[in-house]
């Protein structure tokens, strides 16, 4: 069934866990996700971000539909969220196709400039009647393409987000939940992350709006757990769940059919998101 990030979010408050927001650029990616949470019964959020249509690797007007669709059908409450919006044009497109949730991403734009833009996105969110994320701090870490090969650059602990200024930023802005850097990184870990725990219970305490972790892949599961504690209540996740998908047709093919290899890669990336969905809700095996 279709649903509203704010009421997945009544059910992670309530629960102290997380919801897995999982990005989507083919409908194997919706099969997966969906059949893993309709498994465990727990609401879960498609996404999509800006970047993939950028990047040439799918497209919001083909992708939105079929994702707004399957949540429908889904027996299971399920968000439809544009990710890492940048466009308030382009966010407005995913409403218009029926997105119950949007994330504006000013986090590159100087302070007051991101306040600004931020402001006319959550009036945007507020005439669709949609919940509303944005993001202050800067990541580690460069996305080079679709395999989510990224940069491991160390952060700098300045480049965290600042509780005080978090704070600030949600009483001038209104939004429904705020993305922080408190040290993942967007993509492919090529080092273990060492993640600032009481950065993440003071953002939570200061700013009184649930916390999102982004470049939740390939944290370890003791981590989720701490973070998830903490205040998080929404996780991104997307490159390791695509990696179990090409790494399972590497190991098994060659494959002279698609069909075969894109039903290899589904089935392990439908195994690698329960794995991480069990963990954000607190039922690993």
């Amino acid at each position: 069934m279709l649903a509203d990030l704010n009421e997945v979010f009544q059910i992670a408050n309530e629960k102290k866990i997380a919801i897995g927001a999982f990005n989507v650029v083919n409908f194997e990616h919706i099969q997966a996700i969906l059949e893993a949470a309709e498994k465990l019964n727990m609401p879960t959020i498609l996404a999509f971000a800006q970047t993939h249509e950028e990047n040439d690797i799918a497209y919001l007007e083909e992708m939105g539909p079929v994702m707004v669709l399957m949540a429908k059908r889904a027996k299971v409450p399920v968000v439809v969220h544009l990710d890492h919006g940048v466009d308030l044009d382009y966010i407005e497109k995913a409403l218009k196709l029926g997105f119950t949730s949007m994330m504006f991403d000013g986090s590159s734009l100087p302070y007051d400039e991101n306040v600004k833009m931020t402001q006319k996105a959550v009036a945007l969110a507020k005439k669709y009647g949609v919940t509303i994320e944005a993001e202050i701090g800067k990541m580690a870490g460069i996305t080079l393409n679709n395999e989510g090969i990224t940069e491991n650059r160390k952060s700098d602990r300045s480049m965290y987000t600042d509780p005080a200024e978090a704070k600030d930023f949600v009483e001038k802005t209104g939004v429904d939940c705020l993305a922080a850097s408190f040290g993942t990184v967007h993509g492919e870990y090529f080092a273990e992350p060492n993640l600032d725990f009481a950065l993440v219970k003071e953002l939570s305490e200061q700013t009184g709006v649930p916390i999102v972790m982004h470049g939740g892949s390939g944290v370890s599961h003791e981590d989720y757990k701490k973070v998830i504690a903490n205040g998080v209540r929404k996780i991104n996740y997307y490159t390791y769940m695509d990696k179990a998908g090409g790494d399972a047709v590497s190991k098994q093919g060659p494959y002279k059919m698609f069909s075969d290899a894109a039903k290899v890669g589904r089935i392990a990336m439908e195994k690698d998101v329960e794995s991480a969905m069990r963990c954000f809700v607190n039922m690993d095996e």
